[in-house]
């Protein structure tokens, strides 16, 4: 598999990972939480596969093989970057539409 077909995976990757962490957020707002969390589970298998292709081109550089930068590659991994900080949030704010759920049925059972 050349260059660009592996930045091509992690821009795959990358993006089915951000999709499925704000179709978590939309999820969460929605009190669907176990469905919330399912999707989390889904972006974070999706950014995984995008790591092992990213550990496949660190090591291959790490072994004296040499990588052309281009800007789709530095495109492809702002992708996945923003893929893990989009769900690193994602799992914040199911977190905190949980809390505010709990807190709501609380003061609806008093």
């Amino acid at each position: 598999m050349n260059i660009e077909e592996k930045a091509f995976q992690l821009i795959l990757y990358g993006g089915d990972g951000r999709s499925y962490a704000m179709e978590a957020m939309i999820l969460a707002r929605q009190h669907a939480f176990e469905e919330a969390r399912q999707k989390i589970q889904a972006s974070k298998e999706a950014i995984n596969q995008a790591h092992h292709v990213q550990t496949e081109l660190i090591t291959a550089e790490a072994g004296g093989e040499q990588t052309t930068l281009t800007l789709l590659m530095v495109h492809a991994q702002d992708h996945l970057m923003n893929a893990m900080t989009v769900r690193e949030l994602a799992e914040e704010i199911i977190y905190l539409q949980e809390e505010l759920a709990r807190q709501a049925a609380a003061k609806g059972s008093v």
